[in-house]
């Protein structure tokens, strides 16, 4: 064993393609470059494939947000005369079922790895050259030689000053998903989507919940009608929310965490907390992979600019995933791999995505895509909106929520779908066919024409197509000639 330690501290490799990051763009790269043949290296500095999405965020969270709406539902069922008690919570058993199913996952592309022969190595990866990478793995140190590098290396979250981070009652999102315990109240600095959903399941299950937001709204990307509706419903559930507002003062005590705020109607005395989430974003990678040393330029902000094939200003290094742009979505990672890793292969590939979808997954759902109501008034276009509520949608009554309303956002000229917005239970998932309506380019009767099931959520979607040609029954909304 001494001997084979020995040998490893040296170790020099060489391929076709390195990607560096295993997260889902990253995995995909590598798994897209050997299909077509070439030998590729995946480095990864955990000891697991998946990355941030996979391990501590993504899916991890859509387990425990799972759980919550479970929680959620067994109570409002309560007022339709199903009554089931308050839920004894497990904690332990809660947080092996969201590990249960990152395992199973992270198994699965272990095993997706070995069958296209991509050889994995664990460990900090730097460039050092624009053909060299070395990597510090826990046997020694490891050099590639490759002949093109994916850069998949991700973000991280901020930090902010000011904010005792060595106190471990103070963490960021991958600390509120280990679930250690639910504490009796808890602070979320950061009204985005990583923010609320984190407030939804620890909420549902028994913290209460303070939300703190610099910006003048919640979620800022979407529509302020999408997000009224999410309002509405968590600010019966939580203490409190503060938009316009800072902690400009966060003191670390023996009984608890001391907050103080400034903004528009915050409390003028110091409040106290039992944990606080920091989730005000992420910065990209860009400046802890050593780059330049390969030339490859990186901007202030820690992000790598690409062209549409995802070439980085070195013909041979590509870059995808949240090192290169926002918005850092999995989704946009994953489409840009497949560029980056045909490009790799002697293929012409673009990225030439018209839109890219937004979803936060917090209850109701918030989803959004292509122009924003908002955007398009701020750009002057000539729009035209149809909005189709849930009021109105036999199976949205029938689910006992018809909170949300589906929005439908056309060019006034050619009545092309540029935009949509939904709100609601499983909005996301009701956002795919305005998505391929989009790239598609279709127009509202081919939707509206396009016969959906009912009595189903998805009827939503051409009723409001409806709405913008006049042409709506289950609304009395006649449209003038």
């Amino acid at each position: 064993m001494d001997k084979d330690l020995k040998n490893l501290d040296s170790e020099e490799l060489h391929c076709d393609v390195v990607v560096l990051g295993a997260g889902p763009g990253g995995y995909t790269a590598a798994f897209r470059a050997a299909d077509l043949g070439k030998k590729v290296i995946l480095v990864e500095k955990y000891q697991t494939l998946g990355g941030v999405c996979l391990n501590v965020g993504c899916i991890p969270s859509k387990a425990l947000l799972h759980i919550a709406k479970v929680i959620n539902e067994a109570e409002e069922v309560s007022h339709h005369g199903v009554a089931f008690g308050k839920p004894k919570l497990d904690i332990d058993k809660i947080r092996n079922f969201k590990i249960g199913v990152v395992e199973k996952l992270t198994k699965g592309l272990t095993g997706l790895a070995k069958q296209r022969k991509v050889q994995v190595v664990y460990g900090s990866g730097q460039f050092i050259l624009p053909n060299s990478l070395v990597v510090k793995t826990e046997k020694g140190t490891t050099t590639i030689q490759f002949k093109n590098a994916i850069i998949a290396a991700g973000s991280h979250s901020v930090r902010l000053p000011g904010v005792p981070f060595d106190d471990p009652r103070v963490i960021d999102s991958t600390g509120a998903l280990s679930l250690k315990d639910i504490p009796k109240n808890m602070l979320i600095i950061g009204g985005g989507i990583i923010g609320l959903e984190m407030a939804e399941i620890y909420s549902s299950l028994g913290s209460e919940i303070t939300i703190v937001e610099l910006g003048e709204g919640l979620i800022p990307g979407a529509d302020r009608d999408l997000i009224k509706v999410l309002e509405n419903r968590i600010k019966k559930r939580y203490k409190a929310i503060y938009t316009k507002t800072k902690c400009t003062k966060i003191e670390a005590k023996k009984d608890a965490l001391y907050v103080k705020f400034e903004g528009d109607n915050t409390p003028i005395e110091t409040q106290k907390f039992d944990k606080i989430l920091v989730a005000a974003g992420r910065r990209p990678n860009g400046k802890t992979i050593g780059a330049e040393n390969a030339g490859v330029f990186v901007n202030e902000q820690g992000f790598i600019p690409v062209d549409n094939q995802c070439r980085t200003n070195i013909a041979h290094i590509f870059a995808i995933g949240d090192i290169v742009s926002h918005p850092m979505l999995a989704h946009k990672a994953t489409h840009e791999a497949r560029v980056a890793a045909e490009n790799c292969s002697e293929l012409k590939s673009y990225f030439d995505a018209r839109v890219i979808p937004g979803i936060a997954y917090t209850d109701p759902e918030v989803a959004w895509m292509g122009v924003t109501e908002a955007e398009a008034k701020e750009k002057g276009l000539a729009i035209e909106i149809g909005k189709f509520p849930w009021a109105a949608s036999g199976r949205a009554l029938g689910n006992g929520r018809d909170d949300g309303f589906t929005k439908i956002i056309t060019n006034k000229k050619t009545h092309k779908i540029i935009g949509a917005g939904i709100v609601g239970v499983n909005a996301g998932e009701l956002l795919a066919e305005t998505v391929l309506a989009l790239e598609m380019d279709c127009d509202i009767h081919d939707v509206a024409l396009s016969i959906h099931a009912h009595p189903t959520l998805s009827e939503s979607v051409a009723f409001a197509c409806e709405i913008i040609d006049g042409s709506i029954t289950d609304l009395y909304m006649p449209k003038k000639v």
